[in-house]
Order: C-alpha cells, then structure tokens, then sequence
C-alpha cells in the first residue's frame, strides 16, 4: 500500500491580470518520491513550486503538507541580506537536532570557507550558499529549482551523489537531461496551465509527451469536423429551415465554446543558422602552445587540429582556464609560447554565456536589427522583426521590452537568434544551454547538427555534449589539456572518469603499454623532402592567401560582369583554381604535420 502524501496540491489556480497561468494544477508528493516539474520556460513551474512551499499563494485550490514534515526550498535568487557570513546563512536553516558540521562540510564540498560576506557573493556562489542551506537538515522533502546552475560538472557530478544518498523526497526542475534521468523516477509535466503525471523516468518523458500531443492534435481534429457537421445541419437542415432545433443549436454553441477555451500547445522556436561562405579545410592548428597567469600555467603545452565541420566540447571546472584556451584556439588571445595558426575565410559568431553582448537599456526588437529599422537579415534575406521573434517565441508586445527586463531564458534566446542571424562558418558558443527549456535544447542540437561550419562549445551539459560533439577537450590538470574523440560519455570511457575538481589528484587515460622489444624499428623524424615541404608550405599558402583576396577584390565590383565580361569569366576561374590549390596546400600541410608529430611523440 502506497504511502499516504507527504505534500499535496490540488486543483491550482493563479493568473496574472487576464492572463492565466494555472488553471487547475496537481502535485502529490510521497515519503522518498523523486519527481521531475517539466515544463516548458513560462509555463509555471518555478511558480508552483513557490506555492509548494508555501511562499505563493494561489487564486484558488488547496495546499496541504503532513504536520511535522520539514521542507526545504531552493530558489533561483536567494537572499542572503541580513547575516554576517555565509556560514551563518546555512547555519540558519538547520532544525534543532541537526548536526552542524554538515554545513561546513557542505560549503566546503561546493567550494565556499562560510567567511564569505554575503555582499561580496557572485550569483553562482549565492546559488551554492543556497544550496548548502537546503541540503544541511536532510529535510523530508526537497523542493529544488535549477539547482545545477552554476555549477561545474565535478560539482554536478558530487551533487548527483549526495542527493542520491539522501532519504528526503525529492521535486525537481532542471533543463540538464542526465541530472533528471539520474536524480528523478516520475514525470509531473505542467502544460498549459494544468498538469500530467507519469510514473516512469524521464528516459520516456518525450516520447509519452509527443504520444499525448498527437492525440490532443486528433481530438481538435474530430471536434473541428464535428462543428463543421453542426455548422452545415444549421444552414442546410430541412428541419432547420421549417423550426430551428433548440437542442442542437445549444450543442454547436457548446463546441464552440470548447474550441475557443481549447489552449493550444506553445509553438516551438523556429531556428535556421545563416551561414556564410564555407572556410578553409584548417580552421585553427595549436602548435604546443602554453598561457600562464602569473605562477600559475593555465594551458601548458597543448597542441591540437580543428578542421571545417568539427564540433569541439572543451570541458572542465571552474577556474581551469576553458576560456582561456577558446580565446586562444579562436585568435583573440596570444598564447605566451607556441603558435596558433587559423585558417582562411574565417567568419566567427560568438554566444557569450554571461549576457555581455547585450544592452540592458535596448529594447528587444533593437537587439535583433542593431537600432536600423524593422528588419532582419538572414541567409541574405529580409525578415520582419516581428515574424522573426515569433520564430524564437517572442511575443509581438515584447518588441518594445527593454533587454534588463527579460528574463534568463528569454535572454538567451535573443542571443541566439541574433548569432544566428549573422553569417558565419564558425560558431563559438559559450555554455549556450544555461536557461534554456528542453524544446528549445532539442532545436538547437538539430541545428548544430545541420549546420556546415564549424562549432566550438564550453559547456557542462554532459547529455548536450553527447548529442553533437566530435571530439573533446578535456582538462587534465596543472594546466594539461587532452583531445578525446566523441562526446562526453565517450571521454570518460577513454580516461576512465569525469571531469575532476581542481586540486583533485589527475588521473589521465590509461599509460599504454611498452612496445615489444622485437617490434620493427621505426622513422624517428621525416625524410629531408617531407621536412623540406612542410617548411616551405605556411609561405606557399600565405601567397595563396593573397591571391584569391585580390580576386575577391576585383569581383566585388558590382559592374564588372556588364563592363568586362572577359576579365570577371577570367578572375571567376584564376579564384576557383587558387582555392583549390590552397585548399590542397592547407591538407597536404596538416598531413605533414600529423606526421611529424607521430614521430616525434
């Protein structure tokens, strides 16, 4: 026999003006239940779960929590005014009874001494002082909301661990696939105000969610064709036209009513990416390149190939130098020793995961067309700014909402769909996942996936990086870094673990084993014509370079082809042949390279 709940709310209702946010939600939670709150961004979630714990208070419904039971809530923004230091902040949400010691081990676990002031705080270590807080008295339920924001994955990972060891029921948002599939056993999914339990793993949450929306889809179906069967008895009827059939006519109007209260599922965000002319086949080469800060050596003789069409996860935690190795890999930071060498035709579009790149004092429409108009360019093709919004799930009154007023989720999608807009063959992406609702994950795994440039992502999305990652690139400590074909789950199949904290023992892949002593001999360096070519190729590819630059400059008259058709039909070919053969350059280059570095290592 089931547990009686523990917590429960029943038919919840809330609106905001005339909008209505829920019309009727459930939650049920039992003594050790691990429930995911799905739901699209906007839909309520992070509003029931306030009412859950007793800070919101709804429209209408009830609230009910067993007496005695002790609840815990995570908030987004927590509010640490009022004490002296972090440690007293967690200490205060212990009950009488606990053991304080937990909370020092807690902040220390997530990377805080508890002498922290809480004006100094950044927001990541607010949302981990929050965290300790919730975590310390083991309370019977946990009402937990992003709670791997800011975090890095040894600290997701830790995390997974700890609340797993923990007896307290459990009710959780998050956008992370793989936290959900291991920290949760049932679905509640919030949709249009009302709420859908399902009693498995979110391993097949989507596909029950796509099975209920078609079935939704076929139900509107059969009542559309239903009101257009009582539409035409209404005009065409013989008993119609003699006496109007009062209980039918009721009934039409009833469909009608129930086709206009009928709230449609929320469309999805309509992505394309506009790309521009393709790059070279090398899109950066790092040559045993080191960055230091002072005594500490962030990268330390790394070196690595990315070419036209690789999609490059960098991973590690907080603090290990990942930006600073994408800064260097796309040229916009000098290493101290070593070289970077990028490729020709490079047009790069950067997603920046803190929001710099936006004016708060902007309005959202200003964001999308830099302040020039109403208009949209993508794929070299106007779009109005309104239509193109709509693609990401802006409303049309929103166009005039200043960026300082949207939210995380609704921030990164304008980032997106102003990188996506711009024309590029090299996407830089800056844990472009933070805020974003899985729908909209989906949508831009797909696009990655279509797209024909290059992708570079810092991420700590370990279910994302498996989705459209190539290879990765993984911190291995003391400013090492190693290459790992495939995706996240792949890298720890080749090195044996995760991604580890810093000051934590490095454990790097498995150390191969010594060659047999009858193995064949092999080249120690390369022949005097190899080394000889790869000498001379960086010239030979820098006057190629040159080349087709200065035919790009003179097809770039608008009226040459009606001036001179020869010369334009000349140059058109004489470029063509140029990037072929700096095209062939370029893989013959990195081929002897590769080489090199085989026999030297």
């Amino acid at each position: 026999m089931a547990a009686p709940p523990i917590l429960m709310l029943q038919d919840i209702r809330l609106g905001f003006g005339t909008t209505p946010l829920l019309t009727g939600a459930t939650l049920s939670v039992s003594p050790g239940e691990r429930l995911a709150l799905i739901g699209r961004n906007g839909s309520g979630k992070s509003t029931l779960m306030k009412i859950a714990a007793g800070l919101a208070q709804a429209d209408g419904g009830t609230r009910f929590v067993q007496p005695g039971a002790t609840l815990r809530y995570l908030e987004q923004e927590p509010d640490l005014a009022g004490f002296p230091n972090v440690l007293a902040y967690v200490e205060a949400g212990l009950a009488p009874g606990d053991d304080p010691y937990r909370a020092r081990y807690l902040l220390e676990q997530l990377g805080l001494t508890g002498e922290e002031a809480p004006a100094n705080l950044s927001g990541g270590e607010a949302r981990r002082a929050a965290l300790a807080r919730v975590l310390a008295p083991s309370p019977d339920i946990l009402l937990l909301d992003e709670p791997t924001n800011h975090l890095d994955l040894p600290a997701i990972e830790w995390l997974e661990q700890e609340i797993g060891a923990m007896r307290s029921a459990l009710v959780l948002i998050s956008h992370d696939r793989r936290f959900l599939e291991t920290m949760t056993r049932e679905m509640l999914w919030l949709d249009r105000g009302t709420t859908r339990r399902l009693a498995r793993g979110f391993a097949h949450f989507e596909e029950w969610r796509d099975a209920v929306l078609e079935q939704e889809e076929q139900e509107a179906h059969k009542l559309d064709r239903q009101i257009a069967r009582e539409e035409d008895w209404m005009r065409y009827g013989v008993t119609a036209r003699r006496k109007r059939n009062v209980r039918r006519v009721a009934e039409l109007a009833g469909l009608r009513q129930q086709r206009r209260e009928r709230r449609a599922a929320q469309g999805g965000v309509r992505m394309a990416v506009a790309e521009g002319e393709g790059s070279g086949t090398l899109v950066a080469a790092a040559d045993s390149i080191s960055k230091s800060y002072g005594d500490r050596m962030v990268v330390r003789d790394f070196s690595t190939r990315i070419l036209r069409g690789d999609r490059v996860g960098i991973v590690g935690p907080n603090g290990a130098g990942k930006t600073t190795l994408l800064s260097m890999l796309t040229g916009t930071l000098a290493p101290d020793s070593g070289e970077i060498r990028l490729g020709t035709g490079i047009a790069m579009v950067t997603l920046d995961q803190r929001r710099e790149a936006l004016d708060p004092n902007t309005t959202l429409s200003e964001a999308l067309t830099g302040k020039r108009g109403d208009q949209v360019w993508v794929n070299g093709q106007p779009r109005h700014v309104i239509g193109y919004m709509k693609d990401f799930l802006f409303l049309p009154e929103q166009a005039r909402t200043p960026v300082s007023a949207l939210s995380g989720g609704e921030r990164g999608r304008l980032l997106l769909a102003r990188a996506f807009a711009t024309p590029s063959n090299l996407l830089v992406l800056d844990e472009p996942t933070n805020d974003l609702d899985l729908e909209t994950l989906d949508l831009l795994q797909e696009q990655i996936a279509e797209y024909s440039g290059t992708v570079i992502v810092v991420s700590h999305d370990r279910d994302f990086l498996d989705r459209v990652a190539t290879n990765v690139i993984a911190w291995e400590g003391e400013g090492r870094w190693q290459d790992y074909a495939g995706g996240y789950s792949d890298m720890v199949a080749q090195r044996g673990h995760g991604v580890r904290a810093r000051g934590e023992p490095a454990r790097g892949p498995a150390t191969p084993k010594p060659a047999s002593a009858a193995a064949p001999a092999v080249r120690k360096k390369l022949s005097f014509k190899d080394q000889h070519e790869l000498e001379t190729l960086p010239a030979r590819m820098k006057k190629l370079e040159a080349e087709a630059a200065k035919l790009k400059e003179i097809l770039a008259d608008p009226d040459l082809y009606s001036r001179d058709r020869a010369r334009f039909d000349k140059a058109t070919e004489l470029l063509g042949r140029t990037e072929t053969a700096l095209a062939e350059a370029e893989e013959r280059w990195l081929e002897l390279e590769m080489l090199r570095e085989e026999l030297e290592g």
